[in-house]
């Protein structure tokens, strides 16, 4: 079967835009020109990436400890390895506030293992044990379609998408953290919180890499993603970086740069223990409340995911990336 490609130039000169398109067998591409410079980078597929959020919350609930996250985490690695990357699983065990014991895993995928320049995406794979701000059922399990899948969704489509174009100049790994939902509601202490990505940032051995970039909750319609205070205390540069990219290819609307206030995510952790600049592509609801009425509630499923968002935050990662 023939694929009809796409290429898109756009020349930012004097305001002028200009666009080219042509017809070939590989796979579709978008080619950016940006002050004469050439950002040639492959199309995102949001019908494949809402595919992979809908195949996590196919399995249930990813709560850790059950036989639903052990599945999930077994297809994670598995596509992984099917697109070529380079898999490592750090299993480790934590105790959480309330005093479970949990066996965790963070999966990395690694593309041009060898590449000194490295930048590192990540994301959360595990959902919250119960809907604690749900108003009806405040102990019962729920989906955690943009909390937690959406993340895994984008980062999966990623992959593939590396995986059947040309590989960018630098090293690309993607961190899947376990156990980032089981902390304490209210922020009464963040250290509750992100226990993957606290474990990870203290036993990460010699890694390291030039920054990077955490998706949590990226797939809900209208989204916004504002610049996050933690992000804008240790990696300044690179949240200019990744918002005017967004920009650029016509994503401004999602990516704004409103400061509401920091957020103990898992980028804290990186950037404060690791030492490496990380930025959060975060959901923020001004109107609903931080996260949306449906954080944390039965109502975080696949009707809260739109593919438009998935492809703006997918589509502004990967032009980030092929830039380098």
């Amino acid at each position: 079967m023939i694929k009809t490609l796409k290429h898109i130039t756009l020349i930012f000169i004097a305001s002028t835009i200009i666009a080219s398109c042509s017809d070939s067998e590989k796979e579709e591409k978008q080619q950016m020109v940006v002050s004469e410079k050439m950002v040639v980078f492959p199309t995102f597929n949001a019908d494949s990436a809402y595919a992979f959020v809908q195949e996590q919350v196919d399995f249930g609930p990813r709560i850790p400890n059950t036989s639903e996250h052990e599945a999930a985490g077994d297809k994670i690695i598995d596509r992984l390895e099917t697109y070529g990357a380079k898999v490592s699983v750090q299993a480790f065990e934590a105790t959480t506030y309330n005093g479970v014991n949990l066996k965790l895993r963070n999966i990395m995928a690694s593309f041009n293992p060898t590449a000194k320049k490295r930048i590192l995406l990540a994301t959360h794979w595990d959902t919250r044990p119960w809907a604690s701000k749900d108003v009806l059922d405040p102990t019962a399990k729920f989906d955690g379609a943009n909390d937690g899948a959406s993340g895994v969704g984008v980062l999966l489509e990623i992959a593939r998408t590396i995986s059947a174009n040309k590989m960018p100049a630098v090293g690309v790994d993607l961190l899947f953290f376990d156990g980032e939902d089981w902390g304490k509601e209210n922020g009464s202490n963040p250290d509750t919180w992100c226990l993957g990505s606290q474990y990870w940032a203290k036993n990460k051995g010699g890694y390291t890499a030039y920054y990077g970039i955490l998706l949590d909750m990226v797939g809900a319609k209208d989204a916004q993603f504002p610049f996050e205070g933690y992000s804008h205390q240790y990696a300044k540069k690179i949240l200019d970086k990744v918002w005017s990219a967004a920009s650029k290819i016509g994503h401004g609307r999602y990516f704004v740069t409103t400061k509401p206030g920091s957020i103990t995510d898992d980028h804290y952790h990186v950037n404060v223990t690791a030492k490496i600049p990380m930025v959060d592509i975060l959901h923020y609801d001004p109107v609903n409340g931080y996260f949306g009425d449906f954080h944390h509630t039965t109502k975080d499923n696949m009707d809260v995911i739109d593919k438009r968002t998935l492809k703006a935050v997918g589509e502004t990662v990967l032009y980030v990336v092929y830039a380098e």
